[in-house]
């Protein structure tokens, strides 16, 4: 099973980094659209929508949100998007997050107002929307792709700060009705792995003073983002009464199971991104 773990990493990270660094802009959009539109024909088992038909018109419907966002954003083959409507999109999402915090710790009991079926799917939209509207934005900016993969390697070393930190030192639970494993130790670590990655990358690339402190501001916010889009979907799962979002990833379960954290954290890290003006 590990092995397996392992191998599928390795696949997802070479593919993940081909894509990155080898599309342009437009084309990277197209091919980030197709893995969206994938996680929302998951999402749509999130939301107990029976049979392949309305499962289909779901993912469909998705597929449509994502084309009014490429019109929104002025996505065009030439590789340049409108920024000042972007902001505007990814906004949006700031009421939706703030409201998904108050579900997640009042889980189970806030499940009465989120739990029925097409009220999971507008949570879908919402989640996957700004999601990849976000993607688009910062592809097209300065080093686009080197700011993208800056945001995956924050989510994916808070996760791992996450890990030994909670194995080792983790006593209070986060959110034990959603996830009993996740301390509040765990995401100290993986805050403080963050910090000594900015530290090192503000040496490197010897960042003024200013800069670098914007830059630990918004990792440290990612990072506390990037949990909050883990424990949603942790906590869909968990009304849906599943372990994992799909089987098409060996050894890790489905795209969402994948993407969870980076759904909540690449739309705030855009939006700071946006108005903090850093510059690489």
């Amino acid at each position: 099973m590990l092995k397996q773990r392992i191998a599928t990493a390795i696949v997802i990270a070479g593919v993940f980094l081909l894509a990155l660094f080898s599309l342009n802009p437009y084309l990277f959009s197209l091919a980030t659209a197709v893995v969206v539109i994938y996680a929302a024909w998951e999402w749509s088992d999130l939301s107990s929508i029976s049979g392949i038909p309305l499962r289909l018109v779901y993912t469909a419907a998705l597929a449509v949100l994502l084309v009014v966002a490429a019109y929104v954003l002025g996505l065009s083959v030439e590789g340049s998007i409108e920024l000042d409507p972007g902001r505007s999109l990814l906004m949006t999402m700031v009421p939706w997050w703030a409201i998904a915090l108050l579900w997640v710790q009042g889980y189970p009991s806030s499940a009465i107002l989120w739990g029925s079926c097409w009220v999971r799917g507008v949570m879908g939209f919402l989640v996957l929307v700004p999601t990849w509207s976000a993607l688009v934005i910062l592809i097209h900016s300065t080093q686009g792709e080197w700011v993208i993969l800056l945001v995956v390697m924050v989510v994916a070393l808070a996760d791992i700060g996450a890990y030994f930190s909670g194995r080792h030192f983790g006593k209070h639970k986060l959110a034990s009705s959603v996830s009993p494993k996740k301390t509040w130790e765990g995401l100290l670590g993986g805050v403080v792995v963050n910090v000594v990655v900015v530290i090192l990358l503000g040496a490197m690339l010897k960042l003024d003073s200013r800069t670098w402190v914007l830059l630990a501001m918004m990792i440290m916010i990612t990072v506390l983002a990037s949990v909050l889009g883990d424990l949603l979907e942790s906590m869909v799962k968990r009304h849906r009464g599943i372990k994992d979002s799909g089987s098409i990833l060996p050894g890790h379960g489905g795209v969402l199971d994948r993407v969870d954290s980076l759904t909540a954290a690449l739309p705030v890290f855009t939006l700071m991104f946006i108005y903090s003006g850093i510059q690489f």
